[in-house]
C-alpha cells in the first residue's frame, strides 16, 4: 500500500520502491534540481533543470542521472513511468522507499 509524506510531498512510497513526480525544463543552462512545487492542478512535483536538449529520449536521460546522483542511487532504477515526452514525468525509483523519501526531503529542505 502507497503512502504520500505529510506536506503535500512531490513522492509516493510504496513498499520496495518510490514515485517521484518531476516537472522537467530542458535545454538550461546548467543541471540543477531547484526544489519543488506545485502545478495549476494541484500537483507536487520536483523541479529540475537539464542542459540537454528533448530529443531522442536525451533531456530524459540527463534527469534520471541527474536524479540518480542526488539521491546516490545507480540510474538503472530510475525507470520514467509515464510522461516521457511532456514536462511532466512520474519516475519509479527501486530502492528502500522510507530511505529515498529521507534523501529527496533532505535535498528539497531549505538551508537552515
Amino acid at each position: 500500500m502507497a503512502r504520500r509524506p505529510q506536506g503535500g510531498a512531490a513522492w509516493t512510497v510504496g513498499p520496495d520502491h518510490l514515485i517521484l513526480n518531476v516537472r522537467l525544463t530542458p535545454k538550461s543552462s546548467r543541471d540543477l534540481i531547484e526544489g519543488t512545487g506545485l502545478l495549476a492542478d494541484g500537483r507536487a512535483v520536483l523541479k529540475a533543470r537539464v542542459r540537454a536538449v528533448p530529443e531522442a529520449g536525451k533531456a530524459n536521460a540527463a534527469m534520471v542521472r541527474l536524479i540518480a546522483g542526488a539521491l546516490d542511487v545507480a540510474p538503472a532504477k530510475i525507470i520514467v513511468e509515464s510522461g516521457a515526452t511532456g514536462r511532466v514525468k512520474s519516475l519509479r525509483i527501486a530502492g528502500e522507499a522510507e530511505t529515498l523519501a529521507r534523501r529527496l526531503a533532505a535535498l528539497v529542505s531549505p538551508a537552515p
